[in-house]
Protein backbone atom coordinates (compact mmCIF):
# COMPACT_ATOMS: atom_id res chain seq x y z
CA UNK A 1 0.00 0.00 0.00
CA UNK A 2 0.99 3.51 -0.12
CA UNK A 3 2.19 5.54 -2.30
CA UNK A 4 3.98 7.84 -4.66
CA UNK A 5 3.71 8.18 -8.39
CA UNK A 6 4.66 5.82 -11.22
CA UNK A 7 1.88 7.07 -13.51
CA UNK A 8 1.63 10.84 -13.18
CA UNK A 9 -1.07 13.47 -13.55
CA UNK A 10 -3.98 11.06 -13.59
CA UNK A 11 -7.17 11.68 -11.65
CA UNK A 12 -7.27 8.95 -9.03
CA UNK A 13 -11.03 8.76 -9.34
CA UNK A 14 -10.50 7.43 -12.86
CA UNK A 15 -8.12 4.72 -11.69
CA UNK A 16 -10.27 2.61 -9.43
CA UNK A 17 -13.05 0.40 -10.71
CA UNK A 18 -14.36 2.78 -13.32
CA UNK A 19 -17.92 2.59 -11.98
CA UNK A 20 -17.96 6.15 -10.69
CA UNK A 21 -20.43 5.14 -7.97
CA UNK A 22 -19.44 1.96 -6.14
CA UNK A 23 -16.72 2.60 -3.59
CA UNK A 24 -17.01 -0.53 -1.43
CA UNK A 25 -17.19 -4.24 -2.17
CA UNK A 26 -18.11 -7.27 -0.09
CA UNK A 27 -15.48 -9.83 -1.10
CA UNK A 28 -15.28 -13.52 -0.22
CA UNK A 29 -11.95 -15.03 0.82
CA UNK A 30 -11.15 -17.80 -1.67
CA UNK A 31 -7.78 -18.83 -0.31
CA UNK A 32 -5.12 -17.89 2.24
CA UNK A 33 -1.59 -18.67 1.09
CA UNK A 34 1.27 -18.81 3.61
CA UNK A 35 4.13 -17.20 1.69
CA UNK A 36 6.60 -17.16 4.61
CA UNK A 37 6.27 -17.75 8.35
CA UNK A 38 5.10 -14.17 8.86
CA UNK A 39 3.48 -13.36 5.51
CA UNK A 40 0.19 -14.42 3.94
CA UNK A 41 -1.52 -13.67 0.65
CA UNK A 42 -5.30 -13.28 0.80
CA UNK A 43 -7.04 -14.32 -2.41
CA UNK A 44 -10.54 -12.94 -3.03
CA UNK A 45 -13.15 -14.23 -5.45
CA UNK A 46 -14.09 -11.63 -8.01
CA UNK A 47 -17.74 -10.60 -7.48
CA UNK A 48 -20.38 -10.91 -10.21
CA UNK A 49 -19.46 -7.41 -11.37
CA UNK A 50 -15.65 -7.73 -11.36
CA UNK A 51 -13.49 -5.24 -9.53
CA UNK A 52 -11.27 -3.43 -12.03
CA UNK A 53 -7.79 -2.38 -10.99
CA UNK A 54 -4.30 -1.59 -12.25
CA UNK A 55 -1.04 -3.29 -11.39
CA UNK A 56 0.59 -1.43 -8.51
CA UNK A 57 -2.67 -0.32 -6.86
CA UNK A 58 -3.85 -1.30 -3.39
CA UNK A 59 -7.02 -2.45 -1.64
CA UNK A 60 -8.16 -1.09 1.70
CA UNK A 61 -9.46 -3.86 3.95
CA UNK A 62 -12.04 -2.83 6.54
CA UNK A 63 -12.33 -5.11 9.58
CA UNK A 64 -14.06 -4.72 12.97
CA UNK A 65 -11.36 -5.32 15.59
CA UNK A 66 -12.39 -5.16 19.26
CA UNK A 67 -15.58 -3.40 18.27
CA UNK A 68 -13.83 -0.70 16.24
CA UNK A 69 -13.66 -0.41 12.46
CA UNK A 70 -10.03 -0.65 11.36
CA UNK A 71 -8.80 0.17 7.85
CA UNK A 72 -5.48 -0.81 6.35
CA UNK A 73 -4.24 -0.61 2.75
CA UNK A 74 -2.43 -3.58 1.18
CA UNK A 75 -0.90 -3.66 -2.29
CA UNK A 76 -2.33 -6.07 -4.83
CA UNK A 77 0.09 -8.81 -5.90
CA UNK A 78 -2.23 -10.13 -8.60
CA UNK A 79 -2.19 -8.92 -12.19
CA UNK A 80 -5.43 -7.84 -13.90
CA UNK A 81 -4.14 -9.35 -17.14
CA UNK A 82 -3.51 -12.95 -16.04
CA UNK A 83 -5.05 -13.52 -12.61
CA UNK A 84 -8.70 -14.47 -12.32
CA UNK A 85 -8.89 -13.44 -8.67
CA UNK A 86 -7.78 -10.48 -6.55
CA UNK A 87 -4.92 -11.01 -4.11
CA UNK A 88 -3.15 -8.88 -1.52
CA UNK A 89 -0.17 -9.77 0.65
CA UNK A 90 0.02 -9.05 4.38
CA UNK A 91 3.20 -9.24 6.44
CA UNK A 92 3.09 -9.24 10.22
CA UNK A 93 4.69 -6.24 11.88
CA UNK A 94 5.38 -5.79 15.57
CA UNK A 95 2.26 -4.42 17.32
CA UNK A 96 0.50 -4.26 13.96
CA UNK A 97 -3.21 -4.33 14.73
CA UNK A 98 -4.52 -5.48 11.35
CA UNK A 99 -1.39 -7.31 10.14
CA UNK A 100 -1.58 -9.62 13.17
CA UNK A 101 -5.38 -9.90 13.32
CA UNK A 102 -5.75 -11.11 9.73
CA UNK A 103 -3.52 -14.24 9.87
CA UNK A 104 -4.92 -15.18 13.28
CA UNK A 105 -8.62 -14.70 12.57
CA UNK A 106 -9.34 -14.76 8.84
CA UNK A 107 -10.61 -17.97 7.24
CA UNK A 108 -11.52 -19.18 3.78
CA UNK A 109 -15.16 -18.34 3.13
CA UNK A 110 -15.14 -15.20 5.29
CA UNK A 111 -16.30 -11.98 3.70
CA UNK A 112 -14.55 -8.63 4.07
CA UNK A 113 -15.62 -5.12 3.31
CA UNK A 114 -13.08 -3.69 0.89
CA UNK A 115 -12.70 -0.21 -0.54
CA UNK A 116 -12.22 0.15 -4.29
CA UNK A 117 -8.65 -0.13 -5.67
CA UNK A 118 -6.65 3.08 -5.42
CA UNK A 119 -3.10 4.30 -5.90
CA UNK A 120 -0.97 5.77 -8.66
CA UNK A 121 2.08 3.49 -8.57
CA UNK A 122 0.96 2.33 -12.01
CA UNK A 123 1.79 2.50 -15.70
CA UNK A 124 0.07 1.88 -19.03
CA UNK A 125 1.00 -1.24 -20.99
CA UNK A 126 1.51 -1.67 -24.72
CA UNK A 127 2.85 -4.55 -26.81
CA UNK A 128 4.86 -1.95 -28.75
CA UNK A 129 6.80 -0.79 -25.67
CA UNK A 130 10.46 -1.71 -25.48
CA UNK A 131 11.70 -0.59 -22.07
CA UNK A 132 13.77 -1.68 -19.12
CA UNK A 133 12.26 -1.53 -15.63
CA UNK A 134 14.79 -1.65 -12.80
CA UNK A 135 12.96 -2.56 -9.59
CA UNK A 136 14.41 -2.17 -6.08
CA UNK A 137 12.38 -4.03 -3.44
CA UNK A 138 12.88 -4.81 0.22
CA UNK A 139 10.79 -7.26 2.26
CA UNK A 140 7.06 -6.78 1.68
CA UNK A 141 7.90 -4.04 -0.83
CA UNK A 142 7.87 -6.83 -3.41
CA UNK A 143 4.05 -6.91 -3.33
CA UNK A 144 3.20 -4.15 -5.87
CA UNK A 145 6.31 -5.11 -7.84
CA UNK A 146 4.97 -8.66 -8.27
CA UNK A 147 1.83 -7.33 -9.90
CA UNK A 148 3.85 -5.07 -12.21
CA UNK A 149 6.33 -7.83 -13.09
CA UNK A 150 3.58 -10.22 -14.19
CA UNK A 151 1.90 -7.51 -16.25
CA UNK A 152 5.09 -6.33 -17.98
CA UNK A 153 6.22 -9.86 -18.86
CA UNK A 154 2.88 -10.82 -20.39
CA UNK A 155 1.85 -7.53 -22.00
CA UNK A 156 5.15 -6.16 -23.31
CA UNK A 157 7.15 -8.92 -25.06
CA UNK A 158 9.99 -6.52 -25.94
CA UNK A 159 10.45 -5.12 -22.41
CA UNK A 160 12.84 -6.49 -19.76
CA UNK A 161 12.98 -6.30 -15.94
CA UNK A 162 15.86 -6.28 -13.46
CA UNK A 163 14.70 -6.97 -9.89
CA UNK A 164 17.03 -6.19 -6.98
CA UNK A 165 15.33 -7.74 -3.95
CA UNK A 166 16.70 -7.47 -0.39
CA UNK A 167 15.59 -9.68 2.51
CA UNK A 168 16.71 -10.73 5.98
CA UNK A 169 17.33 -14.39 5.06
CA UNK A 170 16.36 -16.94 2.45
CA UNK A 171 13.28 -18.04 4.43
CA UNK A 172 11.88 -14.51 4.37
CA UNK A 173 11.88 -14.10 0.56
CA UNK A 174 8.24 -13.53 -0.35
CA UNK A 175 7.20 -15.11 -3.70
CA UNK A 176 10.60 -16.84 -4.04
CA UNK A 177 9.29 -19.87 -5.94
CA UNK A 178 6.97 -17.77 -8.11
CA UNK A 179 9.81 -15.40 -9.01
CA UNK A 180 12.11 -18.31 -9.87
CA UNK A 181 9.43 -19.80 -12.11
CA UNK A 182 8.91 -16.49 -13.89
CA UNK A 183 12.67 -16.05 -14.37
CA UNK A 184 12.83 -19.51 -15.95
CA UNK A 185 9.77 -19.00 -18.14
CA UNK A 186 10.90 -15.56 -19.28
CA UNK A 187 14.61 -16.29 -19.41
CA UNK A 188 16.56 -13.25 -20.55
CA UNK A 189 13.71 -10.87 -19.73
CA UNK A 190 13.55 -11.17 -15.93
CA UNK A 191 16.88 -10.80 -14.16
CA UNK A 192 16.70 -11.62 -10.41
CA UNK A 193 19.30 -10.25 -8.01
CA UNK A 194 18.74 -11.36 -4.41
CA UNK A 195 20.48 -9.75 -1.42
CA UNK A 196 20.36 -11.38 2.02
CA UNK A 197 21.38 -9.82 5.34
CA UNK A 198 22.00 -13.28 6.80
CA UNK A 199 23.07 -15.58 3.96
CA UNK A 200 23.63 -19.37 4.31
CA UNK A 201 27.09 -20.86 3.79
CA UNK A 202 26.36 -22.02 0.24
CA UNK A 203 24.75 -18.73 -0.87
CA UNK A 204 26.02 -17.65 -4.29
CA UNK A 205 24.36 -14.23 -4.33
CA UNK A 206 25.02 -10.93 -2.57
CA UNK A 207 25.00 -10.75 1.22
CA UNK A 208 24.90 -7.86 3.65
CA UNK A 209 23.02 -4.58 3.65
CA UNK A 210 21.99 -2.99 0.38
CA UNK A 211 24.37 -0.06 0.88
CA UNK A 212 26.04 2.28 -1.58
CA UNK A 213 29.01 0.03 -2.43
CA UNK A 214 26.83 -3.01 -3.06
CA UNK A 215 24.39 -0.99 -5.14
CA UNK A 216 27.25 0.37 -7.22
CA UNK A 217 28.54 -3.14 -7.99
CA UNK A 218 25.05 -4.35 -8.88
CA UNK A 219 24.37 -1.28 -10.99
CA UNK A 220 27.46 -1.96 -13.11
CA UNK A 221 26.07 -5.38 -14.09
CA UNK A 222 22.60 -4.22 -15.08
CA UNK A 223 21.90 -3.88 -18.83
CA UNK A 224 22.04 -0.29 -20.06
CA UNK A 225 18.95 0.54 -22.10
CA UNK A 226 17.99 3.93 -23.47
CA UNK A 227 14.41 3.66 -22.18
CA UNK A 228 14.85 2.80 -18.49
CA UNK A 229 12.55 3.45 -15.53
CA UNK A 230 13.47 2.96 -11.87
CA UNK A 231 10.96 1.80 -9.24
CA UNK A 232 11.50 1.25 -5.53
CA UNK A 233 9.46 0.00 -2.61
CA UNK A 234 10.82 -1.08 0.76
CA UNK A 235 12.30 0.17 4.03
CA UNK A 236 13.08 3.87 4.15
CA UNK A 237 16.82 3.39 4.61
CA UNK A 238 17.04 1.13 1.58
CA UNK A 239 15.12 3.53 -0.62
CA UNK A 240 17.27 6.44 0.55
CA UNK A 241 20.42 4.52 -0.45
CA UNK A 242 18.92 3.82 -3.87
CA UNK A 243 17.90 7.45 -4.35
CA UNK A 244 21.41 8.61 -3.44
CA UNK A 245 22.99 6.22 -5.93
CA UNK A 246 20.64 7.22 -8.75
CA UNK A 247 21.35 10.88 -8.05
CA UNK A 248 25.08 10.11 -8.15
CA UNK A 249 24.53 8.39 -11.52
CA UNK A 250 22.75 11.54 -12.78
CA UNK A 251 19.46 9.69 -13.31
CA UNK A 252 16.63 12.15 -13.90
CA UNK A 253 14.07 12.27 -11.09
CA UNK A 254 11.36 12.01 -13.76
CA UNK A 255 12.43 8.39 -14.26
CA UNK A 256 12.37 7.44 -10.57
CA UNK A 257 9.22 6.34 -8.75
CA UNK A 258 8.73 5.05 -5.23
CA UNK A 259 6.00 3.50 -3.14
CA UNK A 260 6.21 4.23 0.60
CA UNK A 261 4.51 2.05 3.22
CA UNK A 262 5.37 4.42 6.09
CA UNK A 263 6.03 8.14 6.38
CA UNK A 264 9.67 9.01 5.85
CA UNK A 265 11.81 10.58 8.56
CA UNK A 266 15.34 10.43 7.11
CA UNK A 267 16.72 13.84 6.08
CA UNK A 268 13.25 15.34 6.29
CA UNK A 269 13.51 19.11 6.60
CA UNK A 270 11.22 20.78 9.14
CA UNK A 271 8.22 22.48 7.57
CA UNK A 272 8.35 26.23 7.43
CA UNK A 273 5.96 27.92 9.78
CA UNK A 274 2.85 29.03 7.96
CA UNK A 275 2.58 32.78 8.15
CA UNK A 276 -0.72 32.97 6.31
CA UNK A 277 -3.97 32.35 8.10
CA UNK A 278 -4.52 31.39 11.71
CA UNK A 279 -5.31 28.02 13.26
CA UNK A 280 -8.86 28.67 14.46
CA UNK A 281 -12.21 26.95 14.00
CA UNK A 282 -13.23 27.32 10.35
CA UNK A 283 -16.08 26.07 8.22
CA UNK A 284 -15.15 23.95 5.21
CA UNK A 285 -17.18 22.57 2.33
CA UNK A 286 -16.47 19.09 0.98
CA UNK A 287 -18.11 17.86 -2.23
CA UNK A 288 -18.21 14.09 -2.65
CA UNK A 289 -20.41 11.91 -4.86
CA UNK A 290 -22.41 14.98 -5.80
CA UNK A 291 -23.28 15.77 -2.17
CA UNK A 292 -22.12 18.96 -0.48
CA UNK A 293 -21.13 18.79 3.17
CA UNK A 294 -20.48 21.88 5.31
CA UNK A 295 -18.93 21.55 8.75
CA UNK A 296 -16.62 23.36 11.15
CA UNK A 297 -13.12 22.06 11.77
CA UNK A 298 -11.72 22.86 15.20
CA UNK A 299 -8.01 23.64 15.82
CA UNK A 300 -5.94 20.48 16.15
CA UNK A 301 -8.45 18.42 14.19
CA UNK A 302 -8.11 17.38 10.57
CA UNK A 303 -10.79 17.78 7.93
CA UNK A 304 -11.22 14.00 7.66
CA UNK A 305 -11.44 13.44 11.43
CA UNK A 306 -14.15 16.05 11.71
CA UNK A 307 -16.14 14.63 8.78
CA UNK A 308 -16.02 11.09 10.17
CA UNK A 309 -17.12 12.32 13.62
CA UNK A 310 -20.15 13.82 11.94
CA UNK A 311 -21.00 10.58 10.15
CA UNK A 312 -19.94 11.79 6.72
CA UNK A 313 -18.64 8.79 4.76
CA UNK A 314 -15.53 10.19 3.04
CA UNK A 315 -12.91 7.85 1.54
CA UNK A 316 -9.79 7.18 3.58
CA UNK A 317 -7.33 4.46 4.44
CA UNK A 318 -3.93 5.11 6.04
CA UNK A 319 -4.78 8.42 7.77
CA UNK A 320 -1.11 9.41 7.63
CA UNK A 321 -0.89 11.27 4.33
CA UNK A 322 0.63 8.44 2.30
CA UNK A 323 -2.01 6.39 0.51
CA UNK A 324 -3.91 9.39 -1.01
CA UNK A 325 -7.26 7.59 -0.67
CA UNK A 326 -8.62 10.81 0.86
CA UNK A 327 -7.23 13.06 -1.88
CA UNK A 328 -9.34 15.97 -3.10
CA UNK A 329 -8.85 19.15 -5.09
CA UNK A 330 -9.02 22.42 -3.21
CA UNK A 331 -11.29 24.64 -5.32
CA UNK A 332 -10.89 27.69 -3.09
CA UNK A 333 -9.20 28.72 0.13
CA UNK A 334 -6.01 27.38 1.66
CA UNK A 335 -5.32 24.06 3.38
CA UNK A 336 -2.22 23.27 5.44
CA UNK A 337 -0.94 19.69 5.20
CA UNK A 338 0.94 17.97 8.02
CA UNK A 339 2.42 15.56 5.47
CA UNK A 340 2.94 16.04 1.71
CA UNK A 341 4.88 12.88 0.80
CA UNK A 342 1.88 11.21 -0.82
CA UNK A 343 1.43 13.96 -3.39
CA UNK A 344 3.66 14.82 -6.33
CA UNK A 345 4.87 18.35 -6.98
CA UNK A 346 2.49 18.50 -9.94
CA UNK A 347 -0.48 17.49 -7.78
CA UNK A 348 0.39 20.07 -5.13
CA UNK A 349 0.70 22.73 -7.80
CA UNK A 350 -2.73 21.78 -9.14
CA UNK A 351 -4.27 22.26 -5.69
CA UNK A 352 -4.69 18.68 -4.51
CA UNK A 353 -4.82 18.12 -0.76
CA UNK A 354 -5.17 15.21 1.65
CA UNK A 355 -8.07 15.56 4.07
CA UNK A 356 -6.54 13.14 6.59
CA UNK A 357 -3.65 15.54 7.28
CA UNK A 358 -5.34 18.75 6.16
CA UNK A 359 -6.33 21.81 8.22
CA UNK A 360 -8.27 24.80 6.85
CA UNK A 361 -6.30 28.05 7.05
CA UNK A 362 -8.92 30.34 5.50
CA UNK A 363 -12.69 30.68 5.76
CA UNK A 364 -13.46 29.78 2.13
CA UNK A 365 -12.09 26.25 1.81
CA UNK A 366 -13.95 24.11 -0.72
CA UNK A 367 -12.62 20.62 -1.51
CA UNK A 368 -13.97 18.31 -4.20
CA UNK A 369 -13.21 14.60 -3.85
CA UNK A 370 -13.41 12.14 -6.73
Amino acid sequence: MAFSLFKKNKNKGEEANGSGTQHYFDLEVKDIIHETKDTISIVFNQPENPVGYKSGQFLTLIVPVDGKEVRRAYSLCSSPFIDEDLAVTVKRVENGLMSNWLPENLHVGDRLKVMEPMGTFTTEYSKDNKRHLILFAGGSGITPMMSIIKSILTQEPESIISLIYANRNIESIIFKDALDQLATKYEGRLHLIHILDDAPMNWQGHSGLLNHDMLLKIFERIPNWEDTTYLMCGPEGMMKNVENLLEEQHISKDLIFKESFVAGTIDKEPKEKDTEGEVVAREVTVIYDGDEHKFTVEPGRTILETALDKGIDLPYSCQSGLCTACRGKCQSGKVKLDEEEGLSEAELAEGYVLTCVGHPMTDDVVIEIG
